[in-house]
């Protein structure tokens, strides 16, 4: 009789545990078709917008250039004239072709002689000099094959001290601004503004108050234009490159 009791006390007991582990579950919610139709249209959107932002931006591009230049050329080496239909990207291809062929001009002994003589010309009126010689060393500085030109990010104290900012290394300062800082070492850095990175100033900090950072310029500018939301990967979340050990031959 006491075993029999016993028993019964047992399987009671694992019934209980059964119950209450049951109602110790969650219960699993269950999406709804709107739910659904939401988590597609965002994921496509992630897909879709990215696509098709950078097909407008570039077919916007292509417009621009072809409105400016095809005025520009005669009807008779126009392509257009001799076609019915307008044919995107003809302003491209000739404004490409145009730059093309005077860089090779400019490089032989009679095109430096023009180009002196067109920029003493230049020199001679007041305000026209001073807006070319700036897009000049502008246009000089970014297609320079130089090293240091910007491939290189930073990180320092700014506007305080305690509060971060990123910036890209354009060079090590030298001249004047050098020689009256008192400092033995400067690095010109361009500071992006949030989100148009091609707007922003120049700053000239010593090089002992810079971080440089292993992020590339391309990651960076992914940084500052989503204002922080797409953050560049870490170093341990990088691709390992396999390298292989050569020994003595």
């Amino acid at each position: 009789m006491f075993t029999l009791f016993t028993k019964c006390d047992r399987e009671h007991n694992t019934l209980s545990m059964l119950k209450n582990e049951k109602h110790m579950k969650p219960e699993r919610k269950k999406t709804s078709f709107i739910g659904r139709l939401r988590g597609n249209f965002l994921t496509g959107l992630v897909i879709v917008l990215p696509v098709a932002l950078t097909i407008w931006m570039v077919w916007s591009f292509i417009g621009f250039v072809d409105d400016r230049v095809l005025p520009l050329v005669p009807d008779k080496y126009n392509p257009l004239s001799y076609v019915d239909f307008n044919i995107r990207g003809v302003g491209v291809g000739i404004f490409l072709v145009f730059t093309t062929f005077m860089g090779a001009l400019t490089k032989g002994l009679f095109g430096r002689q023009l180009v002196r003589l067109g920029e003493s010309i230049v020199d001679r009126v007041p305000i026209v000099r001073s807006i070319y010689n700036g897009v000049k060393q502008i246009v000089e500085t970014i297609t320079s094959s130089s090293d240091n030109n910007f491939d290189k990010v930073c990180m320092f104290e700014y506007p305080r001290k305690g509060i971060w900012a990123i910036g890209f290394i354009s060079t090590s300062t030298g001249g004047e601004i050098l020689d009256k800082s008192g400092r033995k070492s400067l690095y010109s850095i361009f500071v992006p503004t949030t989100p148009n990175p091609t707007s922003g100033f120049l700053l000239f900090l010593p090089q002992d108050d810079v971080i440089l950072l292993d992020m590339d310029v391309e990651a960076a500018a992914k940084l500052i234009i989503s204002a922080g939301i797409v953050e560049p990967p870490t170093r341990s979340e990088l691709p390992k490159v396999k390298t292989t050990k050569s020994g003595p031959a």
